[in-house]
């Protein structure tokens, strides 16, 4: 999802990066683009350099998240993209880089992207991750290879689909892939997918 440069639109449009362009999807969001069998139509491109990346899924039906062989549910609204700005909750913070799955057609992983959780350990409890998901910069189709990303997405999908129906545009992230102190400025990333940076005001 992107916007251009200047016109921060929450949400943004979908788009395809080929090189330095991106080009617009005729599609609403990620997740109608994936309703739709990953199909769709063009329109026009612009240079990647004049438009600002959205976090993909603004609106997730669901978060799971994954440690081990169980998962926590997270919550749909906490969701930032790259370079918002994340309110401090009064505590010290930390950060969980995890690998995401966002769910397409038919409960299939439809692309992977990152989520870096931030929690505040002090809050206790589910508290302490209740207040932001970051997303981004951008989804990769589950079949590119990201050397950092090892991940048995066939064991987490099946096991979060048992007993229910998974919809496009829900998140799945796995176990972290790295972890620290989240203080003023938070940049994180993995070659092939992005870097997520985010300014903590008020810490």
């Amino acid at each position: 999802m992107f916007s251009p440069r200047g016109r921060h639109l929450e949400r943004g449009w979908p788009g395809r990066i080929e090189g330095e362009h991106v080009i617009q999807l005729a599609a609403q969001t990620l997740q109608s683009f994936f309703s739709g069998g990953g199909n769709a139509r063009d329109h026009s491109g612009c240079a990647l350099a004049h438009v600002e990346l959205r976090a993909p899924v603004l609106h997730p039906p669901s978060v799971r998240i994954f440690d081990g062989d169980d998962f926590a549910f997270a919550n749909p609204a906490a969701i930032h993209g790259p370079e918002d700005e994340i309110r401090d909750p009064g505590a010290h913070l930390a950060y969980e880089l995890r690998p995401t799955a966002v769910i397409g057609a038919e409960q299939a992983v439809g692309g992977i992207t990152l989520m870096n959780v931030l929690t505040a350990p002090a809050l206790g409890g589910a508290k302490a991750r209740d207040f932001a998901l970051v997303l981004g910069p951008v989804v990769v189709t589950p079949d590119e290879d990201v050397p950092a990303v090892h991940v048995d997405w066939r064991r987490l999908v099946s096991d979060a689909a048992r007993n229910t129906h998974l919809l496009p545009g829900d998140l799945i992230a796995a176990a972290p892939i790295a972890t620290g102190a989240a203080d003023g400025v938070v940049e994180v990333g993995v070659e092939g997918i992005g870097s997520l940076r985010n300014l903590i005001s008020g810490s």
